[in-house]
């Protein structure tokens, strides 16, 4: 994915979820839009989804890494959607 692709339309967890499992080949992946739930916050986008992700997530890459280390290749993964509206992510890094 590039940036004119994530760019072209508002963040869905389909989207996501497709990224995370090219760059981490998870073995357990669940991408949640918690966005409606932040309606009127910060970063909001009025449309009630795009805005705020939960991804529960575990992969061999993150394998002897600490959770900075880990949480910063999910982060990697998904820099493109931050200019599309990804505003708010929260990472439950499972084993």
């Amino acid at each position: 994915m590039n940036s004119n692709t994530a760019n072209a339309a508002v963040p869905t967890a389909s989207a996501l979820e497709t990224v995370l499992r090219d760059h981490l080949m998870p073995t357990l992946l669940e991408v949640i839009d918690e966005s409606a739930a932040h309606a009127g916050h910060a970063g909001a986008n009025g449309l009630g989804y795009g805005t705020h992700f939960r991804v529960r997530i575990a992969s061999p890459r993150f394998a002897g890494l600490t959770r900075v280390a880990q949480h910063r290749l999910v982060y990697d993964a998904l820099r493109d959607f931050t200019a599309a509206g990804l505003h708010a992510l929260a990472i439950e890094v499972r084993s």
